[in-house]
């Protein structure tokens, strides 16, 4: 029988967390005709085989390198069959109801092309990181100067964030993140999927600007919702603030007019360099000594990253 719907799981060192994944995707949505890929990016902690002792039924990728999440996710949605195509992380758990409320809020809401849905902590917490609104110069110059976070959750200064009761409504959103991603099959393929060049972070940024370019509108439900603990494949915080910096440089060069990307390009700039002076300060007073050393190792790469992947 074709698979209505097409799950792919890119893991990367996360075996008990992948486990859970595919537990309570398995658990909480098995009415759905449905095909579960996962894709081991070169896991060293057994992630693969526990996999294929555990679900059989899983078809399972082992790949000797590590891709990253959009190759990952590139590779795997080639074997995908179905209808629909979603895109889960290794570190995340379905609730009941999640994955069968995002089915149906996508084919009543064709206009959307790209739906998700609200995350969650461990503790029940709200994860503000299902979605967002898009980087703009403006919310570059709030986040340099400390704006959106004096002002956090305010619409004028803190425009990229999408939190509190903004989730208890359906909303359209300009990005709606890779860890609960859904959409068609053959979309994501007239899209040509990810670009590779984003090795991590900003990918589902640039695939939901490029739909929004053929006239989709990305939407999110609160009737959908997981929990998502978040980071477990993260080398370090210096590791992982590098990439998103290098991520959000190839944004503004992949998305921005001329003027724009300058302007872009140069609070990216002054971003690293305040924060770089000020945890220095810190430092002084015996202060930040791990982020002192995180924006020092953003700043002294500032060359590197700002030319994006």
């Amino acid at each position: 029988m074709t698979p209505e719907l097409s799950v792919i799981i890119v893991s990367y060192n996360t075996r008990e967390m992948t486990l859970k994944a595919i537990e309570t995707l398995y658990e909480h949505a098995s009415d759905i005709a449905m095909q579960v890929i996962l894709w081991d990016n070169a896991s060293a902690d057994g992630s693969a085989d526990a996999v294929a002792e555990r679900f059989p039924q899983v078809e399972l990728h082992r790949c000797p390198d590590n891709l990253g999440f959009a190759a990952g996710n590139n590779r795997a949605a080639e074997t995908a069959t179905g209808e629909w195509l979603l895109l889960l992380n290794s570190d995340t758990e379905t609730l009941p109801g999640a994955i069968q409320n995002l089915l149906a809020f996508a084919k009543a809401n064709p206009q959307a092309g790209i739906v998700g849905g609200r995350t969650l902590f461990g503790d029940g917490s709200l994860n503000a990181t299902s979605c967002f609104n898009r980087m703009t110069v403006w919310s570059l110059f709030c986040y340099s100067t400390y704006l959106s976070q004096i002002f956090k959750g305010n619409p004028l200064f803190d425009t990229e964030r999408v939190t509190g009761s903004m989730m208890d409504e359906v909303r359209q959103v300009d990005v709606v993140t890779g860890c609960f991603f859904l959409l068609k099959t053959e979309l994501w393929r007239e899209l040509g999927g990810f670009d590779l060049r984003y090795f991590m972070y900003a990918e589902e940024t640039d695939l939901c600007l490029r739909a929004g370019k053929l006239g989709y509108r990305p939407m999110v439900t609160p009737a959908a919702t997981i929990i998502h603990h978040g980071g477990a494949s993260a080398i370090s915080s210096a590791t992982k603030q590098l990439q998103s910096y290098r991520g959000k440089a190839t944004i503004v060069r992949d998305h921005f007019g001329a003027l724009r990307k300058r302007a872009a390009l140069a609070l990216l700039w002054f971003t690293a360099f305040n924060r770089n002076a000020a945890y220095a300060l810190f430092g002084l007073l015996g202060k930040g000594g791990s982020k002192r050393d995180m924006w020092r190792e953003v700043w002294n790469s500032r060359r590197n990253w700002l030319q994006g992947y």
